[in-house]
């Protein structure tokens, strides 16, 4: 049998080419960037060609390299499959997922059975703990959270990109009690929730009173509280247009219907490595495409 370089060479190579980053690749392997930078050299030695471009102290992945990328990434992805089944005895995939209550109940949820007939071996553990973020590889393996942006040293798909909408109870539209304008809204308590503190700048903003003041903010920490403060009549929430219309309360009227682009959005997140784990994997290939 022809030798072969070092397991961790191949994997440095192919991390550090998967996600063009020598810092990045570092950290997913826990690393030292000199120490990864080692092992890649060290292939390079071995296979007698270089395989990035150095360029001002940056790795980019030459012709060589991206050859030898597509004929041994697929073998190390397979290997990394069979470790993970002859773990799991084969017949059990496990997910440890933190997702947001009100995306749970409004948009996971009611797909959850349709993925476990396609991936029946697959299992989720699920948290609704806050700073998932900081979690990712320590206790979770995914998270769906909602942000502005994402460190850009983690994998990040956005699933949405919505509208910023004033929720009230019905009677703020209809009878004595309505607003007739949105400088009204100086008289309302305004509901907020603290993961998109900026909401309510941007709607302002957008209806061109940015020095609108609230008689009062009130924060929450839970989607749902919102909408039911909201449908009791203690403010007017600031949520996201899907937020209003998954929720089908006939309570609640959405206010002043001027369009506001959202600076939050929705995004699926996981360490880069995360994604050589199976369970992973089928979980964002199944969001994805079933568009939730």
């Amino acid at each position: 049998m022809r030798r072969l370089p070092p397991l961790t060479a191949l994997e440095a190579f192919v991390q550090v080419a998967r996600l063009g980053s020598v810092k990045a690749a570092a950290e997913e392997l826990a690393l030292s960037t000199p120490a990864l930078s080692r092992r890649v050299q060290a292939l390079e030695r071995f296979i007698g060609r270089p395989l990035f471009d150095r360029k001002h102290q940056a790795l980019e992945i030459n012709a060589e390299g991206q050859r030898l990328l597509d004929d041994i990434a697929p073998a190390l992805d397979s290997l990394a499959l069979a470790l993970e089944n002859i773990q799991s005895g084969g017949n059990q995939l496990r997910l440890r997922l933190a997702v947001m209550p009100l995306f749970a109940t409004q948009r996971l949820f009611p797909h959850l059975g349709k993925l476990r007939q396609q991936h029946p071996q697959l299992h989720i553990d699920i948290e609704t703990t806050p700073h998932a973020v900081a979690r990712l590889g320590e206790g979770l393996d995914a998270a769906i959270v909602l942000s502005k942006d994402i460190d850009p040293a983690l994998y990040a798909h956005e699933l949405d990109h919505e509208e910023v909408y004033l929720i009230g109870r019905r009677e703020l539209l209809e009878g004595s009690q309505a607003l007739a304008s949105p400088t009204e809204l100086a008289q309302q308590t305004i509901l907020l929730h603290r993961d998109m503190a900026m909401s309510f700048d941007a709607w302002k903003e957008a209806a061109g009173l940015p020095d609108l003041q609230p008689l009062a903010i009130d924060n929450y920490d839970s989607g749902q509280l919102m909408l039911e403060a909201a449908a009791q009549g203690l403010g007017v929430a600031v949520m996201h247009a899907s937020h209003y219309e998954q929720s089908g309360d006939p309570r609640l009227v959405r206010l002043f219907p001027i369009h506001v682009e959202s600076p939050y959005r929705y995004f699926f997140v996981c360490r880069p490595r995360a994604l050589q784990t199976r369970a992973v994997r089928i979980f964002r290939d199944w969001l994805v495409s079933a568009d939730i």
